[in-house]
């Protein structure tokens, strides 16, 4: 199954959270992880429609690392793996 998103959202793949502290030390259980808020943008809609009928194409590509917000955008399943749907407007920033 494919998911194109329309307009001015964009299919985006969490990145993992590491498994261990950053020591190396400890390895964290499931429940102790958070939900990462950094991922990769697998697929963009057309773009934004204005007023006007004109359509204003997004600022992010396919490829892009961003940052969003942490309770940002709606989760699918999408072949077994779970994908998050957001707007433009919910991405606070990409990753270089």
């Amino acid at each position: 199954m494919n998911v194109r998103p329309l307009h001015d959202r964009v299919l985006v793949k969490r990145n993992e959270e590491p498994s261990k502290t950053e020591s190396g030390l400890l390895f964290l259980p499931e429940s102790a992880k958070e939900k990462p808020v950094e991922g990769t943008i697998l697929a963009v809609g057309a773009g934004r429609i204005n007023d006007d009928g004109s359509v204003m194409p997004l600022q992010v590509q396919t490829g892009d690392r961003i940052v969003f917000g942490k309770y940002s955008g709606t989760e699918i399943k999408v072949g077994g793996e779970d994908r998050l749907i957001l707007r433009e407007d919910d991405i606070l920033g990409v990753i270089d």
